[in-house]
């Protein structure tokens, strides 16, 4: 048997724990960015998404913390395969609220809208794929 075929079935049958890994670096390495100021390329972004969605009832340096642990929890749980289930629906609130800059600003969203994306934009809605991942991920966990 060659590599390729031990590697495509070996591959094949874990499936679903690399879908679960996979997101989990995603989701620990882009949430601990969020805890040093500056690192995070998604860090001014995420600030002024939480100030409109909070009404700016809290600091954007506490925001950014929640955000971060929040987005590390998700990665550790998904990483250590306990509590798969409330770390996939914690991720898919997350993921839905990701999608709320296309609507607050469309000027760093869109070059024209609604097709057209820039970066951020672009940034934004390959969260579609998260999110259907996410749900496979749910079906997928009989816990």
């Amino acid at each position: 048997m060659s590599v390729f075929s031990q590697f495509s079935r070996l591959f094949f049958a874990n499936t679903t724990t690399l879908l679960k890994w996979s997101i989990g670096i995603v989701y620990l390495w882009f949430g601990a960015l969020k805890f040093f100021p500056g690192l995070s390329p998604a860090e001014v972004l995420a600030k002024d998404t939480i100030r409109i969605l909070t009404f700016g009832a809290m600091p954007d340096d506490i925001n950014i913390i929640l955000l971060a642990v929040w987005e590390v929890g998700v990665g550790f749980m998904l990483l250590s395969g306990m509590f798969v289930r409330f770390a996939c629906k914690a991720a898919i609130v997350h993921i839905c609220l990701t999608f709320t800059p296309l609507l607050f600003f469309p000027e760093i969203s869109f070059t024209h809208a609604p097709y057209g994306f820039t970066i951020v934009g672009q940034y934004i809605v390959k969260n579609l794929v998260f999110l259907v991942a996410l749900g496979i991920l749910l079906k997928e966990d009989k816990n």
